[in-house]
């Protein structure tokens, strides 16, 4: 009997750090069967070794190309050495600031050369960039296949940059539905959000950047706060993650005398748990792909109200479009979301059973990984 050997892929990724992107790595290399792959993770800028040890596996290498901040076009030919090095069946390169390195793979003649596309940049939202229309379009002949999360980035490489169709492939994301459908809450008390009575709380998961928009949340908070003073008495505001707009989003907080209900948690390795806490989710997000902590909200049984870009259309239920899908410039029809919860039990209670249904059904992730797995194998026939 023949034993196949195992498909190595190597994952192409600008850092290895607390993401969406990056979590759905972790979650695809831990489903992965061990005995059938091995793993490298070749990173621009380095990893966080806290975030790194969620990998339960132990068929995973790490290596840096060690990129200096600019053009560094040393990178190249220390990715073409390392690449020698290692002989990967699959180079996976996410986003473009790894695109332009598959002309590497493709020197090495790497037998399956996979992109995918995550979402959009703070200065490419929603791909409007004629520069990285032309870059892509240039670099597409050396990748075999592109994995599109979203409807949108699908359209976009079809008919803004010029990808056949038949390169393409969608693979939305998937979420541990077990894992966050039966997470026990976490103790509040060391965040501040322990009151009497206990306190209706809506939170946000996500990097504190531009382009995840937490000001967004905090100003229909703080609009809120201002209009049903004795409604929102006892609700709190929880921004859980980390990031180069943490001092000013805390600025925005105590602007609107609110900093004593806002609470910034900072990064979290018990997000399942904190996640169980929350009464409303909100992605108040200017660009999206496909979003793991919509996802996890929704398999904890978390109502979820998000902007209305990318691909959160596709991910909530349609019933839920209307009174749940904001513009991510808004403010007023996102405090108007967040008073039907705070103002409703009976409909947080509802759509907790809605949401949770839907992820159950539409977004496992053994569903994403059997795709993945089946992409990957394909580097054992010719492409």
């Amino acid at each position: 009997m023949t034993i196949k050997k195992p498909v190595h892929v190597t994952h192409l990724i600008w850092h290895f750090g607390t993401g969406g992107l990056e979590n759905g790595v972790v979650n695809l290399i831990n489903h992965l069967p061990e005995g059938e792959f091995t793993h490298s993770i070749i990173t621009l800028t380095g990893h966080q070794p806290e975030f790194a040890a969620r990998i339960q596996t132990d068929n995973v290498h790490f290596y840096c190309l060690n990129k200096r901040e600019g053009h560094d076009w040393a990178i190249l030919p220390r990715l073409n050495t390392l690449l020698k090095k290692l002989k990967p069946d699959v180079l996976h390169s996410r986003n473009l600031a790894t695109l332009e390195l598959q002309l590497i793979g493709w020197l090495r003649k790497v037998p399956l050369r996979l992109h995918g596309e995550h979402g959009w940049d703070s200065y490419d939202i929603g791909g409007s960039s004629k520069k990285y229309q032309i870059l892509r379009r240039l670099l597409h002949r050396f990748v075999h296949r592109f994995i599109c999360l979203s409807a949108e980035s699908e359209h976009y490489l079809i008919h803004k940059v010029g990808v056949p169709g038949s390169k393409l492939l969608r693979i939305c994301n998937g979420v541990d539905t077990e894992k966050f459908g039966q997470a026990q809450a976490q103790a509040l008390d060391s965040l501040g959000l322990v009151a009497t009575p206990s306190p209706l709380i809506i939170g946000t998961v996500g990097r504190l950047a531009k382009i995840k928009n937490q000001a967004l949340l905090i100003n229909a908070f703080a609009l809120l706060c201002h209009q049903q003073p004795e409604l929102m008495q006892q609700c709190k505001l929880l921004l859980v993650g980390d990031g180069p707009c943490k001092a000013e989003l805390e600025q925005l907080a105590k602007q609107h005398q609110l900093h004593n209900r806002i609470v910034f948690a900072g990064n979290r390795t018990d997000v399942a748990q904190l996640m169980a806490c929350l009464d409303v989710f909100v992605l108040p997000s200017l660009a999206e792909g496909i979003s793991n902590t919509i996802l996890e909200a929704m398999a904890a049984g978390i109502p979820v109200i998000a902007t209305n870009v990318g691909g959160n259309p596709e991910l909530l239920p349609e019933s839920l479009h209307q009174t749940n899908l904001v513009a991510s410039d808004d403010v007023a029809a996102l405090a108007t979301a967040m008073l039907r919860y705070v103002s409703s039990e009976q409909a947080r209670c509802g759509d907790s059973q809605l949401v949770k249904k839907h992820c159950q059904q539409h977004f496992s992730i053994a569903r994403m990984v059997e795709r993945y797995r089946t992409l990957y194998e394909m580097t054992r026939k010719q492409i």
